[in-house]
């Protein structure tokens, strides 16, 4: 057996060589599952980065609260959760990404501040969250097709 019989990384090939190799990429899924899915998995990132907060102020401060540092933690939490998002789904080849995931993670936090504030802090947050994002994916992912056909 030589070194022309065993496969090659298609980064190594010749240009003409490239063509002939399938992409590397996610398949295509249907959008509404890539961004349902991505919607639980950023629901998912933002709840253990709120954990982690949590957690970490617990063991500075003696509580919970994070008292001054709780807006800073709260920004980063969604800002890190935005990149994510944009990360997966432009991954996942969906046109719009950063428009989607910005609108997504906004309309989440809507949601769970003026619903869900006093009941954060429950065994089901852990449900409820990746579940609610999962839906403020997909209604982003409206408005965007919407601002899209008006333009």
């Amino acid at each position: 057996m030589g070194d022309d019989d065993r496969p090659r990384d298609p980064d190594e090939l010749l240009p003409e060589e490239a063509s002939t190799v399938p992409e590397r990429d996610a398949p295509p899924l249907p959008e509404a599952v890539s961004v349902a899915m991505t919607g639980v998995l950023c629901g998912f990132v933002i709840v253990g980065f709120v954990w982690l907060a949590e957690r970490s102020c617990d063991v500075a401060r003696g509580t919970p609260n994070c008292g001054g540092w709780g807006l800073p933690l709260l920004v980063l939490a969604m800002v890190t959760t935005i990149v994510a998002g944009v990360v997966m789904l432009r991954r996942l080849r969906h046109p719009n990404a950063g428009l989607t995931a910005f609108l997504g993670v906004c309309f989440m936090l809507i949601a769970v501040l003026g619903a869900f504030s006093n009941r954060l802090f429950t065994p089901w947050t852990v449900l409820v969250v990746p579940t609610l994002t999962a839906v403020t994916f997909l209604l982003a992912r409206a408005v965007v097709a919407r601002l899209k056909e008006n333009a």
